[in-house]
């Protein structure tokens, strides 16, 4: 009975034994799929921040360059905002230097009309506010004097 025993008890911790290296290795086995898991969850991890970090980048060399066209833009607008300026002013001084003209030549036709009616009436001009023509006097040299003006005549 005692070498039963013995050998009963012998067998048991080699079963015993092989069941201990079963379990380490299914633990170890375990153990490697977890750090294979870990290894590649850190790598899809790695990637998306990369991703994350490319749209960001490609994000602002587009609003770079959008930012680039609006100040373009800006800037093209101002030159012909000043254009325009310029030109209005040059306009403004040509219409006072036209009104000035026009009021010397209602001076000299009221002048020449009062003192010897040479002129009769189908000479008329127009006041400076209603318009700048008139039906007579074409023959008069200072009307063929060229009208001048430039953007710096007028100083704000």
């Amino acid at each position: 009975m005692a070498s039963s025993s013995g050998t009963s008890s012998g067998s048991s911790l080699l079963q015993n034994s092989g069941s201990e290296e079963d379990l380490q290795l299914l633990m170890d086995q375990r153990k490697r799929k977890r750090m294979i898991s870990n290894r590649e969850s850190a790598r899809r991890s790695r990637m998306r921040k990369q991703k994350h970090l490319d749209d960001l980048v490609s994000q602002v060399s587009k609003l770079r360059k959008e930012n680039q066209e609006i100040l373009t833009s800006v800037n093209i607008t101002t030159q012909q905002c000043l254009s325009v300026e310029a030109e209005n002013s040059v306009l403004k001084a040509q219409m006072n230097e036209l009104s000035n003209r026009l009021e010397s030549l209602n001076e000299i036709v009221g002048a020449m009309n009062s003192s010897n009616g040479v002129f009769g009436a189908s000479t008329t001009f127009v006041e400076p506010n209603n318009g700048f023509f008139f039906n007579s006097l074409n023959n008069m040299s200072y009307m063929n004097q060229p009208i001048m003006a430039s953007a710096d005549i007028l100083q704000y």
